[in-house]
């Protein structure tokens, strides 16, 4: 009977321990990239336009395929947030702002974003492998991304780039008190897994270097001359 009462305390002070852990466990906070500002919320005011446009596929590396932010500390360490995650998943987020970008830039709903079963004429498609798409010790989001334009019909690279962004991770005023003071921002990285705040800085750096490369893509398709439609099938009819 001694033995019996023992083991069952022993069960309920684990039950306590276990319980006591997973009430002080802080609460997950959960991050989604943003548009452009000008591009946020003008989506009803465009309609149609002069170019059909397919995005995709996008290939990210195997590291950023997982629900939580990642910060890279040093050339070969990955730091995972695990209480701050990203809304849905990194990808399928970063071709939803993409086409957001490119529609707001290129004045155009006609935006398909692929895989899709849609059977829209596109007139460019455009790929994307990311390279690396985090925070990095010392202050920057950075992102690294090999892109081509594609003619959808002959399915030939009509212009091609590897690009490089690095955009400066600007402390919130909630977290530092002020907006202008680099030396406090070089440290988010590092405190990241300590504030939500932290990493909400760290999700507005990783959408501006979407943003600048959204805008490069946009240059790019606007100095190529729009492909020809096909000739008609004569066997058609």
């Amino acid at each position: 009977m001694r033995y019996s009462r023992l083991g069952r305390w022993l069960l309920l002070a684990a039950l306590l321990v276990l319980f006591s852990a997973c009430a002080s466990s802080p609460p997950s906070r959960f991050y989604t990239l943003t548009p452009l500002p000008e591009a946020q919320g003008r989506g009803a005011d465009i309609s149609g336009g002069d170019l059909a446009i397919g995005i995709g596929p996008v290939v990210f590396p195997q590291f950023l395929d997982r629900p939580q932010l990642v910060v890279r500390d040093g050339s070969n360490r990955l730091d995972l947030e695990e209480f701050n995650r990203w809304g849905g998943s990194l990808q399928d987020d970063f071709l939803r702002v993409w086409g957001e970008n490119l529609g707001y830039l290129l004045n155009s709903s006609r935006i398909l974003i692929f895989p899709s079963e849609s059977r829209m004429p596109l007139d460019f498609r455009i790929t994307a492998e990311v390279v690396s798409f985090e925070a990095q010790q010392g202050g920057d989001a950075v992102l690294k991304v090999r892109w081509a334009v594609m003619d959808p019909r002959l399915e030939q690279a009509l212009a091609a780039r590897e690009d490089l962004y690095r955009c400066p991770i600007r402390p919130t005023a909630t977290t530092t008190g002020s907006t202008d003071q680099p030396a406090q921002a070089q440290q988010l990285p590092l405190l990241a897994a300590e504030s939500g705040q932290d990493s909400e800085a760290i999700v507005a750096a990783m959408s501006r270097c979407l943003g600048r490369f959204s805008r490069d893509v946009a240059g790019v398709v606007k100095g190529l001359p729009k492909p020809a439609p096909p000739p008609p099938d004569p066997y058609r009819y």
